[in-house]
């Protein structure tokens, strides 16, 4: 008989939010795998278990290498249980290769559901929560955060993003300039913590609230995009959108092309409003007209 591979969600903050299961988990598993073996001792000790099975690393720096060699003891009857520093494993956490991998050798998979960073910060968010999507941590480079943006400029859903503290200002501004300055959205701040903060307001006012600096485990909740019909495209978003498309490396050809389409619009009237505004000195020269 194959083994089971469980996957066990931890506490994103407060300990005393650990699921009961858990801890039997830890105890009865015949190997524990773990994103930081240093971080898995401490949790242990805090809820007073010691693991019988063996204990062994799996981050995003051998998770390639050591899931073969898991997905055999799973193979060969083990029960392994696998965990991340916080909230639910595979969750831009370590976890689906090993998922998928054990799948694929028919093997069981099962979860203890815990304490989840997506879920907590939506439901405080104060934005709607019937339909939303979570897009993780966004790319380090400008231009290629600024493209992952413009992909999900005009999704109806709310959007729920992980960011680094130290990189909170950078991001919060490219949204208030892709989604809009009066776009609402929250940041919550060391969840479940002692020092939690959910900070709520425009992105435009957040980003400007972040520029001070951050600390913290950061989630974002961004509101989803308004409906819009042709007749609400002012000039002044045509020009917007055109030069979000040029930050993130569009020729301004296609780019007007694209908020034409987007916009219902000719693309004659999306080139004038480009050109009215160059001409007022607020969009910057360049690109191919």
């Amino acid at each position: 008989m194959t083994g089971t591979l469980v996957l066990a969600g931890t506490p994103i903050g407060d300990i005393s939010d650990a699921p009961p299961r858990l801890a039997e988990e830890l105890a009865g598993a015949d190997i524990v795998a773990a994103e930081d073996t240093r971080r898995l001792r401490r949790l242990t000790q805090a809820l007073g278990v010691t693991p019988k099975g063996r204990v062994v690393s799996y981050f995003e720096g051998n998770e390639t290498a050591r899931t073969p060699e898991l997905v055999e003891e799973l193979a060969g009857g083990a029960r392994v249980l696998l965990v991340t520093d916080a909230g639910m494993p595979s969750v831009s956490d370590p976890g689906y290769r090993l998922v998928a991998a054990a799948v694929e050798r028919d093997i069981r998979v099962t979860a203890v559901p815990g304490p989840s960073a997506v879920l907590t910060a939506l439901a405080l968010s104060g934005l709607p929560v019937d339909r939303f999507c979570f897009e993780g941590f966004l790319p380090r480079k400008a231009g290629e955060r600024l493209g992952r943006l413009r992909e999900v400029a005009d999704e109806r859903r709310t959007l729920v993003y992980f960011e680094a503290p130290h990189r909170l200002d950078d991001t919060l501004a490219a949204m208030a300039d892709v989604f809009g300055g009066e776009r609402r959205a929250a940041v919550c701040r060391e969840l479940t913590k002692t020092y939690e903060e959910i900070r709520r307001g425009p992105l435009a006012e957040l980003a400007a609230w972040a520029a001070e600096g951050v600390r913290g485990e950061i989630t974002v909740v961004v509101e989803g995009a308004p409906e819009k019909g042709p007749e609400e495209y002012d000039d002044a978003e045509l020009v917007r959108r055109v030069r979000v498309r040029e930050e993130a490396g569009e020729r301004r050809k296609e780019a007007i092309a694209a908020v034409a389409a987007e916009a219902g619009l000719p693309k004659r009237q999306v080139f004038d409003a480009v050109v009215a505004a160059k001409n007022a000195g607020n969009v910057r020269d360049g690109g191919t007209r």
